[in-house]
């Protein structure tokens, strides 16, 4: 094998361990989404802090159609995968003290207007989960296009939508962290995808 081949062997047998990551990552965290485990949310974070670093700093570009997988496959793993993250830092950013409502949301104690009727419950921030997934695709899909300032348009449409809808600390907080979780995520996994395709 002459140095040609070598160097251009180098790109593939890159792609194929970034895909083995990714593909590793994602099957950790589709068995995270049945119960949040620490040992296992950080096992299958791993992989993608380790190619990113990787990406960052070797050289390496790969072939147009293993970038195309990979491409998929983090598009895939950061909608995916950025739900059981995103509800792991949640449960410890608040100790597990916001029950989950139905819908998605959370469920806050609303103080009635007249002091004789008692605190009821309701479900606010509803569609969160669903929400999640959809701002994760756009993030990873706007990273990974080359995009990044599309990114400023999710966060604004997501916080002019959920305006309203943030009157009580549990829920300011919960979105927030929540947000910053799942964008991170998804910028994690895409970035990492992204400085191997450029």
């Amino acid at each position: 094998m002459n140095a040609a081949d070598a160097d251009m062997l180098i790109p593939v047998v890159v792609a194929g361990v970034v895909l083995l990551a990714l593909l590793t990552s994602l099957v950790l965290l589709l068995v995270a989404r049945r119960r949040l485990r620490t040992g296992l949310i950080l096992t299958a974070t791993a992989p993608i802090v380790v190619c990113l670093v990787g990406a960052a700093v070797l050289p390496w570009r790969v072939p147009p159609l293993a970038g195309a997988a990979l491409a998929l496959l983090g598009v895939a793993l950061a909608a995916v995968g950025g739900d059981p993250i995103a509800r792991w830092v949640l449960r410890a950013a608040d100790g597990g003290r916001t029950p989950d409502g139905p819908r998605g949301g959370i469920l806050v104690e609303l103080m009635s207007e007249t002091p004789a009727d008692a605190p009821r419950q309701e479900e606010i921030l509803r569609g969160g989960t669903t929400i999640g997934y959809l701002e994760r695709i756009a993030t990873a899909l706007a990273i990974i296009a080359g995009f990044p300032a599309a990114i400023a348009v999710v966060v604004a449409l997501k916080g002019v939508g959920r305006f309203t809808e943030l009157a009580t600390p549990a829920a300011r907080e919960r979105f927030i962290v929540g947000t910053l979780a799942s964008l991170l995520w998804a910028s994690a996994v895409a970035g990492s995808v992204a400085l191997l395709i450029v």
